[in-house]
């Protein structure tokens, strides 16, 4: 498949390519000296660069679905006497994975990955809501064992897609911004701070709307410190991943077509 370079620049062809495959385009164009009546070949396109990007967004979704139905197990650490649940401790690698995709997919496909995984946390909630209205088996000692728990995870899906969708929105445009604003240079600067954003916002968010009314205002925003503490080691730990991600990223993951 081949398409004038004119042509790709006003269809909408061009908003699904990556950042680095635009660029390969225009290296390809100038480095062969040749003028903008070029064509895009479908070698173009970077397969590996997009089998990686289908993996950044599985492994979105696994973290965002796993921190909703482990909601229903309350942990308990008590040399902080604190009560956490095991998404706390999972979930901020969403906003790594965030950071990746907005580091080489752009904004626009970091917040597709985002519509995405927020799609499927909502349709396998509802499937599994429509579940409990299935006929049971009178004998099947679970059944109310079930039902509860399925009761308990749907209690807090409004609070983790609402604070999800907003943190990770925010997420995806602080890394852009400051990209921009340093000129793709000090990645750990946008790592810290996009990862650290995004947190206070998740944790406020979700400790609001999922207890407002059924905790003290005291004991909500204690409980969202305790995440934002735990969320801010992470974005400590999350630059050096990002740093690796992107040397190996670049190394086999880009085209060179120079």
């Amino acid at each position: 498949m081949k398409i004038d370079i004119k042509e790709l620049e006003k269809s909408e062809i061009i908003d699904e390519l990556s950042i680095h495959e635009i660029k390969s385009v225009y290296r390809k164009i100038y480095s062969s000296g040749s003028d903008t009546t070029s064509v895009y070949e479908y070698e173009d396109r970077n397969e590996k660069s997009w089998m990686l990007y289908a993996v950044l967004v599985l492994l979105l979704s696994i973290f965002y679905i796993f921190s909703n139905l482990s909601a229903a197990k309350p942990v308990y650490i008590e040399s902080f006497d604190l009560i956490v649940t095991p998404g706390t401790f999972i979930y901020p690698f969403s906003f790594l994975v965030i950071d990746l995709l907005s580091e080489f997919y752009g904004l626009k496909l970091a917040r597709r990955a985002i519509y995405l995984s927020l799609f499927s946390n909502l349709t396998i909630v509802l499937l599994l809501s429509i579940s409990t209205m299935l006929p049971i088996i009178p004998s099947w000692g679970l059944n109310n064992a079930y039902d509860s728990l399925i009761s308990q995870v749907l209690s807090a899906v409004l609070a983790s897609s609402l604070s999800f969708f907003l943190s990770e929105y925010v997420n995806s445009y602080v890394l852009c911004k400051i990209k921009r604003m340093t000129n793709s240079r000090y990645l750990f600067i946008r790592i810290f701070f996009s990862t650290l954003t995004a947190a206070i916002i998740d944790s406020f968010v979700f400790c609001l709307v999922a207890f407002y009314g059924k905790l003290s205002t005291e004991e909500i925003i204690k409980m969202a410190v305790v995440q934002i503490i735990i969320k801010f080691g992470y974005a400590f730990f999350n630059v050096f991943p990002a740093y690796l991600s992107r040397y190996y990223f670049n190394r086999y993951f880009i085209k060179n077509d120079a």
